[in-house]
């Protein structure tokens, strides 16, 4: 397991919580999804987000538009990682 402070932290998005700024990573191997630890602007509350709940906050300058609005078709559900084969079911059909 690694843990990455993130500076300068990363304006980010987390799905059904809202804006924030990722101020760290978590990354417990190759079995699993990337955690961002997350305060959400709004609330205040820190999440730890696996990955396909999250996503990069709208850049202008960039030309990033706006976040989609739902997990990637893939994702099944928050108990699952990248390496599944729960997702590998999903993703397959």
């Amino acid at each position: 397991m690694a843990f990455t402070q993130l500076d300068p932290p990363i304006p980010l998005e987390v799905i059904d919580k809202g804006k924030g700024l990722a101020i760290g990573m978590i990354d417990y191997g190759p079995e699993h999804n990337l955690i961002w630890v997350t305060a959400i602007d709004d609330t205040g509350e820190i999440w730890c987000a696996p990955n396909p709940k999250v996503r990069m906050q709208q850049n202008w300058t960039l030309g990033r538009p706006r976040p989609l609005n739902g997990p990637s078709p893939a994702y099944a559900g928050d108990h699952l990682c990248a390496g599944s084969n729960d997702v590998q079911k999903v993703i397959q059909n």
